[in-house]
């Protein structure tokens, strides 16, 4: 196999037994992923900052009664 199209690929990289996607349903199952923004991540440096603003916001958005969000979590 001759991986000229990516440099990351070595030619001793064998997919040939490989199966597209088979594992592609259970992981988007149990899955969530965002991309944050540099200047995000710069004032959130880790997944429980973002998530501990992200649910102070929520509730801030429920008292006010806007965007439709329900007291569901």
């Amino acid at each position: 196999m001759n991986n000229q199209n990516d440099s990351d690929m070595l030619d001793e990289y064998d997919f040939s037994g490989g199966v597209r996607g088979k594992y592609a349903k259970r992981y988007s199952e149990g899955t969530n992923l965002v991309r944050l923004d540099d200047d995000v991540v710069a004032m959130f440096p880790t997944s429980q900052e973002v998530n501990a603003i992200l649910r102070s916001l929520g509730d801030i958005i429920r008292q006010h009664g806007v965007l439709g969000l329900s007291g569901k979590t």
